[in-house]
């Protein structure tokens, strides 16, 4: 295949050089950023270009004949701030759909003086710092990130990932927080699963679901959350797709190393839209190729149908679903490493979907969204002693359930003279449904066939139904001719299941924000606030051995935010920013059995929760971050960040240690550079500090490892080892192709390409025979089910593993 990709991207380079200078074209919607009202007449030009126009009554522009390259497009209209959409692709493939959604500034209106563009910051009134966004083409050329979005996010400040033993997933830490911690919507829709092979009651997976050719923009805010939002104690993270070419059919094909994409979109009618796609993966060809054990298998599924009804509604509907199936084949050459694998994970078959309507109306002074989506989480697991599947008599792990929320979300959004206010309601109705049963020791028998140690093992069935309501205002105003921006708002959430849940003062949630310009250039802001979390669904829903719901006395997890920073923008496209933060944890769950924190678990496969809680713990995560954005300018953009924290969560015992996140150092530099004939090159650094990690209990590790296939940690030392440091170095280089009415991006990429040797989480298992045949043991017989013959093994590999990509978009 990569012969092919090869002799075909010579053929079209040269194809292309014979053809004269291609064209492409911009089109999309201006809107009033309070009203949603579109704008009229307003100048949209292509910098450095003679190309431009003007929006039309209905809001809408086109620019056509644009020479195909990067550009940065500027929209300027009397009373409005300036915007700019900076890097934005022209190719003779796809018309680029840009929208603009425009601020009035009443400083054109009353003073003389020039105005300082701030088209490069994100912050508004109600959340002024905290925030980061990303467009949609600094999503698709990310180095290493391969169109996942979960990728991308970590080159931002306070944003790591899982490193050690976490290889292959996308956990989202932000400012030490857990993943799970994290709230996801895409177009005001809430999506609990962004990732294939997710682990359930905490988030990551191997790879992304969200098709990046959808994506207008990413938006990350780790703290100053908008009253709106629930259940985020972290980050919200918020997509917005585009909407389907109105005007004609296009679409692109995706082809990778590890999957094949195919997304179309246009017009259905003169009212309305749509965009669809759908992914298949080829991951497991190319792991059993290079003999890997393990084969992740997976289909996503996306769509977007945007009919507006009239000038003042407009009705959307939204669907995003994956299939994904995980299993393991027999590699044709064996090592202690793999045989681990076939032993310690689960098969994993899943499968979830998000679909939901917004209808959208425009109203005196504002506007109102009202909601209605559904989303269902399936998730089944099993395991076994050998790690063969077709073994039904050695299993130890055989788990199947479900989740379900039916959610209706309203909200008001106006304002009156230099006053904003927003207010609204949501409720769910939510079902989670479970089969479970975990076997923690196997059952022994002496050669009389008396049982000399019982099983020891969790088995309960669950299906719980409940309530959740919630309600919230939000309000914010400008001061001394905008210089302060000033906002304030509130909460409430309850639910029918928990004891204290109907109680709407126990999750009183207050916040408030500020940012003053106090000079040109210069802005400071700060912001407080607390946040509450209701548990998660699989321990909610975790019976005992005599079917009842112990975890019913949980509480919402409480976490305060005190956030506080600097943000210096000297030009349009250039901006830094330094923030502190301080995080309190209130409520955390703890372990019944074990006595540690779930602040300490996510970042394995399988599901998490099942088990007796107490919300008992505590947390606390504080830092400093710095931040340096440049957009494109002169063919060059680049970013630089970096976060120093300690994250810190109590079990049992009330003392304060470091958590799994707790990394310390997170640094991340991207640079890109744009040159002549469709060319373009990429790298991105990333560094975290040496991870925590907890020792194994080698007596218990050997008495279990034969029925659990994992070895058992030593709580009692928890977290107080330390990986290596992590780090990596990935590149990328495009070359873009243009034809008359098609074109072609050739993309070469490469994960790690300076061969760093990152450190993997300690495993533990049992020395194989030279021949593979079984265990090998000290008196050279059958291995005692006990292991108390063997000859124990512990796996602590530092590899540097290399993975380059080859593939083609091909935009028609």
């Amino acid at each position: 295949m990569q012969k092919l990709f090869i002799i075909l991207s010579f053929t079209f380079f040269h194809f292309g050089i014979a053809h004269a200078q291609r064209t492409g074209e911009i089109q999309g919607t201006i809107k009033d950023r309070k009203t949603q009202e579109p704008l009229i007449g307003v100048t949209i030009q292509v910098e450095n270009t003679q190309k431009g126009t003007q929006s039309d009554v209905d809001g809408n522009f086109k620019i056509s004949g644009i020479p195909t390259g990067s550009y940065n497009l500027k929209a300027t209209y009397v009373g409005y701030k300036e915007a700019i959409k900076f890097n934005i692709v022209v190719s003779s493939g796809n018309a680029n759909i840009i929208n603009f959604v425009m601020e009035e500034d009443s400083k054109q209106l009353n003073e003389v003086q020039v105005v300082v563009n701030r088209s490069v910051s994100v912050a508004s009134t109600e959340t002024p710092n905290s925030i980061q966004k990303l467009s949609t083409e600094e999503i698709k050329n990310n180095p290493g990130g391969n169109f996942d979005i979960s990728q991308v996010i970590q080159v931002l400040p306070g944003v790591g990932g899982t490193s050690g033993g976490g290889a292959f997933r996308n956990d989202i830490i932000i400012r030490g927080g857990a993943p799970n911690e994290n709230v996801y919507y895409l177009d005001g829709i809430e999506v609990p699963v962004i990732n294939h092979f997710s682990t359930q009651g905490s988030a990551g997976g191997p790879t992304g679901i969200l098709n990046v050719s959808f994506i207008e923009d990413a938006t990350l805010a780790s703290s100053s959350f908008n009253a709106k939002y629930d259940n985020a104690l972290s980050s919200v993270l918020q997509f917005k797709q585009r909407d389907g070419n109105k005007d004609h059919f296009q679409g692109n094909f995706r082809v990778s190393s590890s999957e094949a994409a195919a997304t179309f979109e246009g017009p259905l009618s003169k009212k309305t839209t749509y965009l669809v796609s759908a992914r298949r993966s080829y991951l497991q060809y190319l792991f059993q190729l290079i003999d890997l054990p393990i084969r992740p298998n997976y289909w996503d599924f996306q769509y977007k149908v945007t009919h507006k009804i009239n000038a003042k509604t407009t009705l959307t509907a939204i669907g995003l679903g994956a299939i994904d199936k995980f299993y393991f084949g027999v590699p044709r050459e064996t090592s202690p490493s793999k045989e681990y694998i076939l032993r310690a994970f689960p098969y994993i078959n899943q499968w979830n979907y998000t679909v939901g309507f917004t209808l959208k109306r425009l109203l005196e002074n504002g506007y109102m969204n009202v909601s209605l989506s559904r989303n269902m989480y399936d998730n089944s697991l099993e395991k076994y002693e050998d790690g063969k599947q077709e073994s039904k008599g050695l299993v130890t792990l055989d788990t199947k359930s479900q989740e379900i929320e039916n959610k209706l979300r309203i909200d008001v959004n106006k304002f009156i003279d230099k006053w904003e206010y927003s207010y609204g309601v949501s409720s769910q109705f939510a079902k989670y449904n479970a089969n479970s049963y975990n076997r923690l020791r196997k059952e022994l028998r002496n050669t009389d066939g008396n049982i000399i140690q019982p099983e020891v093992a969790f088995r309960f069935n669950t299906a719980v139904d409940f309530f959740k309501f919630g309600a919230f205002g939000q309000v914010s105003r400008k001061f001394f001719d905008e210089r302060l921006n000033f906002s304030a708002g509130i909460r409430t959430d309850m639910n029918s299941f928990t004891n204290e849940g109907m109680n709407p003062l126990k999750t009183l949630s207050p916040r408030a924000a500020a940012s003053y310009s106090f000079a040109n250039k210069w802005r400071v802001n700060a912001s407080l606030g607390r946040y509450y979390k209701l548990p998660i669904y699989t321990v909610l829903g975790f019976r005992d051995n005599t079917g009842t719901l112990v975890n019913k006395d949980n509480k919402y997890l409480q976490s305060d935010h005190f956030v506080s920073g600097l943000e210096f923008i000297p030009r349009p496209s250039t901006r830094f920013t330094l923030e502190g933060f301080y995080k309190i944890y209130n409520n955390y769950a703890v372990s019944a059995h074990d006595g540690i924190s779930l602040a300490n678990q996510g970042g394995e496969y399988g599901a998490i929760g099942n088990e007796k809680i107490e919300s008992i713990g505590k947390g606390k995560s504080y830092g400093v971050e710095f931040f340096a954005q440049q957009k494109l300018q002169k063919n060059l953009f680049a970013v630089f960040s970096y976060t120093l924290f300690w994250s810190q969560f109590s079990g049992k015992d009330g003392k304060f240690i470091s958590s799994a996140w707790d990394s310390r150092h997170l640094v991340a530099l991207q640079v890109g550079r744009k040159f002549k004939k469709g060319w373009e090159l990429g790298g991105k650094l990333r560094f975290y500090g040496g991870a925590p990690y907890t020792p194994f209990d080698l007596e218990a590790s050997q008495k279990n490892y034969a029925t659990l296939g994992v070895g058992l940690l030593d709580y009692s030392k928890l977290n107080t080892l330390r990986l290596k440091n992590f780090s990596q170095f990935d590149f990328r280089i495009d070359k873009k192709i243009n034809f008359r009415k098609q074109s072609f991006d050739f993309y070469f990429d490469i994960q790690n390409a300076l061969l760093a040797k990152n450190p993997s989480f300690p495993n533990y298992t049992f020395e194989r025979t030279a021949d593979n045949s079984g265990f090998a043991t000290t008196d050279g017989k059958t291995l005692n089910p006990n292991g108390s013959n063997a000859i124990p093994l512990i796996i602590a590999d530092a590899t540097a593993n290399v993975t380059p990509g080859l593939g083609l978009i091909w935009e028609f």
